[in-house]
C-alpha cells in the first residue's frame, strides 16, 4: 500500500486554511465553495486546529453561537492527531477509524504538507484492491 507521501503526490497537496480569527460564517463559505468538510486553522505557519462540519454542528448550532459573530478559534478542534509522510494508507485508515476522525493533517518537521480525508483513504484502498484483483486475474489466466 502507498505511503502518505505517495498519496499526496497523486492527490495533490492543496491546503485550505483560515486564520483563528476568521468568522465561522466565512469559513463555512470557503468549505461550501470547495466542497470540503474541514479547514485547517493556521496561526501563521503553525497548525492551531481544525474546523469541521462536526465542530459547526456541535459547537455553534447546539450551543447557540452565531456564525457571523464567532471566530473559528472558539469552536475548532485543538487536540489534533497528525501523521507524517512515512505513514501508510492502512495505518491512517486504522488511526482514523479508531479515533473516529475524518481528517488527518500531514506534518513534516511541524510544517503542514497536506490533509487527508477519510474519502481520500477509502478511494486509495479501493484503487489498491482493484490493482490486486487485476494482478490475480492476470496470474490465473496465464
Amino acid at each position: 500500500m502507498k505511503t502518505v507521501r505517495q498519496l499526496l503526490e497523486t492527490k495533490g497537496n492543496r491546503i485550505y486554511a483560515v486564520a483563528p480569527d476568521c468568522l465561522i460564517y466565512d469559513a463555512l463559505l470557503i468549505m461550501a465553495e470547495h466542497r470540503i468538510g474541514a479547514l485547517l486553522v493556521m496561526d501563521g505557519e503553525k497548525l492551531a486546529g481544525i474546523f469541521s462540519e462536526r465542530d459547526y454542528a456541535r459547537e455553534v448550532v447546539l450551543k447557540g453561537r452565531t456564525s457571523k459573530t464567532s471566530p473559528v478559534s472558539e469552536v475548532m478542534s485543538t487536540k489534533l492527531i497528525t501523521v507524517s509522510c512515512d505513514h501508510t494508507v492502512e495505518e491512517c485508515m486504522n488511526l482514523m477509524s479508531g479515533k473516529r476522525i475524518r481528517h488527518l493533517p500531514v506534518l513534516e518537521h511541524d510544517k503542514v504538507l497536506g490533509v487527508l480525508s477519510i474519502g481520500d483513504l477509502v478511494q486509495e484502498t479501493i484503487n489498491y484492491q482493484r490493482f490486486l484483483i487485476n494482478q490475480l486475474e492476470s496470474y490465473i489466466q496465464s
